[in-house]
């Protein structure tokens, strides 16, 4: 699948993962602070932002376009990073084409299955249940999402994949349908085979839960050039949450 992509910069290539109910547009300000030293690739993965829909969203297929973007731009040695789906996405990337990759960046997800995902369920709920219809702006949208999504926070982080379908109807970008029937396997364990033994930094939100100390020991075996991170006070979205010191740290660790 040709994925959607933003471009900026020259140098050794990087490319940008973004998570679950993502989109390339929430790494633009990231992208652009590191394009002043690297080429910078974010793309937007299958059933989200400009990309193509398909029924298929799984992990294979979600690497195997992050190769065909790799093999269109002539892309080796490249720095991965990922951010939730997106860093399971680099995992698996690593571990079947380790021979493309400089480095490796990991923010905030583990090797194994995730913790029970009722929180993205009901994310996926409160999109399904939108009536469009009803919505003649994002306000109009903002106000359906409220009664299932308390968080202000995450209401604006959803409606980033509101847009104008036609002039007169709006809709969302993501292809939601599918994300929900394959919700379950996002969820699942990486347990492939082989290993990437080049520098991997994987980071995590002192305040998320999904890199656990007892995970750790996994993450060397297969990953056993990897060093773990910890933001304070940081949740899930740590790029978000403490913009700067993430910036710095993984800037440092693609620099050395």
């Amino acid at each position: 699948m040709k994925l959607f992509y933003r471009h900026s910069g020259r140098g050794r290539p990087v490319v940008i993962l973004h998570g679950l109910f993502g989109l390339s547009d929430n790494w633009i300000t990231f992208a652009r602070q590191l394009s002043s030293s690297y080429s910078v690739y974010t793309p937007d993965l299958r059933n989200h932002g400009q990309s193509p829909h398909s029924n298929v969203f799984d992990f294979a297929s979600l690497e195997d376009d992050v190769l065909e973007l790799a093999e269109d731009h002539g892309l080796e040695d490249i720095v991965l990073m990922g951010h939730s789906l997106g860093g399971k996405t680099a995992m698996f990337f690593a571990l079947h084409h380790p021979d493309l990759l400089h480095k490796l960046v990991v923010v905030d997800i583990s090797l194994h299955r995730s913790p029970p995902s009722t929180e993205h369920q009901t994310l996926v709920n409160a999109m399904l249940s939108v009536d469009f219809s009803a919505a003649s702006s994002r306000s109009d949208v903002e106000k359906q999402l409220m009664p299932l999504v308390k968080s202000e926070k995450l209401r604006k982080f959803l409606l980033k994949n509101v847009y104008w379908r036609d002039r007169n109807k709006l809709d969302w970008r993501l292809n939601i349908k599918a994300i929900n029937e394959n919700l379950p396997a996002i969820f699942g364990s990486v347990t492939e085979t082989g290993k990437f033994s080049g520098p991997a930094l994987f980071v995590r939100g002192a305040l998320s839960r999904y890199i656990h100390d007892d995970d750790i020991p996994d993450i060397k075996a297969k990953f056993p050039g990897a060093e773990v991170r910890t933001i304070a006070g940081a949740g899930h979205w740590v790029h978000a949450d403490a913009p700067g010191e993430f910036f710095s740290m993984v800037k440092e660790f693609i620099d050395r």
